[in-house]
């Protein structure tokens, strides 16, 4: 079929560089080379075995699997339990509910707020499906700049009132993939005070609050006073549990949100597996002690994989959060792509392109830390031998 038979928004959804990735990654190894793939943020440790466990449990028994239709209230306590444990935060059942991931979620939340023409405010660089969630509402996208010199932070303050006028929500999450920096406390109350000022809602997404390597542990975005008021957070459970495929995270806060984002939602889906609420149910009121053992090891990657890098000639500051590392590309490539290509075809080490998060990550690459430090050792000795960072 040609174009005419398709929507236009499907113009928007094309594989462009992860298909160029993949595609010379498969020629690598048809070719037998060996393949470091730091580009996928897929977590290559455990779930815990407790948690294993209730899922284990749950699948055994025929009942959980017919349609849940709505959240236990049981998964919805944990969430309540977790909040208050780990952040300090009181909230109550009717301000929360369950999503798919927070990839869907975002897909879907702009349909509660957005009519064709409405502006959302997305950070560049960030990750994309921040923006497809205007796209699939037929927003109209505006992406707000968040640049090294200002730490990654936005400047509220410069974003056009004509804008602000016409804008229903903004996307803000610290800490930011790709970026891999945290906010400090000021910038969430100057947030708060933007967001009620100008009568937008933020929405935050906090998959890597358990993931973060300064003094202070991670924040939710419902720790400062008056955010219910202005929006909800995005809560993983995949980063802080390696619950990846189990596909489940929560919307919390503002209760009107999750009451019209439940209402919608419950026209398209049948609910959570079962199995999966029970699972999620032992992540969140279990043990948790491997979650700090998990951002310790975290934590050693970074500085193996950054203090490495620079010792070898390519100058990449630490990451202050997420699983991932953010550097500048060095000088001499026209693109951070082609520094990507040309990298994978002489060391087989992949990462990937600062400009898949959006213009301003353009002269940037994202590296993944998800090999352990004996092979983050073993790419070091194989880019230091390459000569890659010693050429120009």
């Amino acid at each position: 079929m040609d174009n005419g038979h398709f929507s236009d928004m499907m113009e928007h959804f094309q594989q462009g560089i992860f298909g160029a990735l993949n595609e010379k990654k498969d020629e690598l190894l048809k070719e037998g080379r060996r393949v470091y793939n730091m580009s996928v943020g897929t977590p290559d440790f455990k779930p815990a075995p407790h948690v294993m466990k209730a899922m284990q449990e749950a699948c055994g028994k025929p009942e959980n699997y017919k349609y849940s239709l709505a959240d236990l209230p049981e998964l919805l306590e944990a969430v309540c339990f977790r909040y208050q444990k780990r952040f300090g935060v009181d909230i109550t059942p009717d301000e929360v509910m369950s999503v798919y991931g927070s990839q869907e979620a975002m897909a879907h939340i702009g349909l509660i707020f957005c009519n064709p023409g409405d502006v959302i405010l997305v950070p560049d660089p960030g990750y994309p499906m921040f923006g497809m969630s205007g796209i699939m509402a037929k927003a109209d996208v505006q992406y707000y700049p968040i640049r090294e010199e200002n730490g990654y932070l936005p400047d509220l303050d410069a974003i056009p009132k004509e804008t602000l006028a016409k804008t229903k929500y903004m996307v803000v999450s610290y800490p930011l993939n790709p970026v891999c920096v945290c906010a400090p406390d000021e910038f969430y109350e100057k947030l708060i005070a933007f967001a009620k000022e100008n009568d937008i809602v933020i929405l935050h997404d906090n998959a890597y609050s358990d993931i973060t390597f300064t003094e202070e542990p991670g924040r939710s975005f419902l720790s400062y006073e008056g955010a219910k008021d202005v929006g909800v957070e995005f809560y993983s459970l995949s980063k802080s549990y390696n619950l990846t495929g189990a596909r489940i995270s929560f919307v919390v806060g503002n209760k009107d949100i999750i009451s019209r984002f439940r209402l919608l939602r419950s026209q398209i889906d049948y609910g959570i597996f079962y199995p999966v609420q029970y699972a999620a149910i032992a992540a969140l009121t279990g043990p948790d002690d491997f979650i700090e053992e998990q951002r310790k090891a975290y934590a050693r990657r970074n500085q193996a994989l950054c203090g490495g890098l620079r010792k070898i000639g390519w100058n990449v500051p630490d990451s202050k959060g997420t699983m991932f590392v953010w550097a500048k590309i060095p000088e001499g490539y026209d693109s951070s792509m082609e520094f990507c290509m040309k990298l994978m075809e002489k060391t087989g080490v992949i990462v990937t392109p600062g400009s898949a998060f959006g213009k301003g990550g353009e002269g940037y690459v994202r590296m993944a830390l998800v090999v352990d430090e004996e092979t983050i050792a073993e790419i070091l000795d194989v880019l230091d031998a390459s000569g890659f960072f010693r050429r120009r």
